[in-house]
């Protein structure tokens, strides 16, 4: 089977509405109740104002956005602010391409560092990306014990 060529292109404030669509696929795939869902939608939503403001890329399967990805920017380093991929294609890869071409676009741009805050459910991906854990933030969700991983990597 041939795998997909995937493209990226940098994400245009119309496209909010389907990178939003994506942000919830992909965290309502871990199962996650629908009041945290809820809870999350701000984080989870991504504003015409967002895109323009920060460095936004959509990974692209022939006409279809399949994920996408975004960075801030501080001092020599860049912090991965999104990085979602719909469902029906993760484990193909697009997530892996998604995370190189966030490391190339953070480069280009001076970062020394990538961080990343983590959802317990990615963190094993971004360790196989090369980050590593160096703390683990309290979040607790309606009573529940709950971790974010703070993950590095080394650009």
């Amino acid at each position: 089977m041939v795998k997909p060529e995937i493209k990226f292109a940098r994400a245009q404030p119309d496209d909010s509405g389907v990178l939003t669509t994506i942000a919830f696929a992909a965290k309502r795939h871990w199962g996650y109740p629908e009041s945290w869902i809820r809870q999350w939608s701000k984080e989870l939503s991504v504003t015409a104002g967002y895109i323009t403001k920060y460095p936004t890329y959509a990974a692209i399967i022939g006409e279809k956005l399949v994920g996408f990805y975004a960075l801030k920017f501080k001092p020599r380093e860049a912090w991965l602010d999104h990085l979602w991929v719909l469902p029906n294609e993760m484990g193909h890869g697009v997530g892996r391409e998604l995370f190189n071409h966030a490391e190339k676009t953070a480069r280009k741009c001076g970062a020394l560092r990538l961080k990343i805050i983590g959802d317990p459910h990615a963190e094993g991906f971004f360790e196989k990306m090369g980050a590593t854990v160096y703390r683990k933030e309290p979040a607790p969700m309606d009573g529940k014990e709950r971790f974010l991983p703070l993950l590095s990597k080394v650009l």
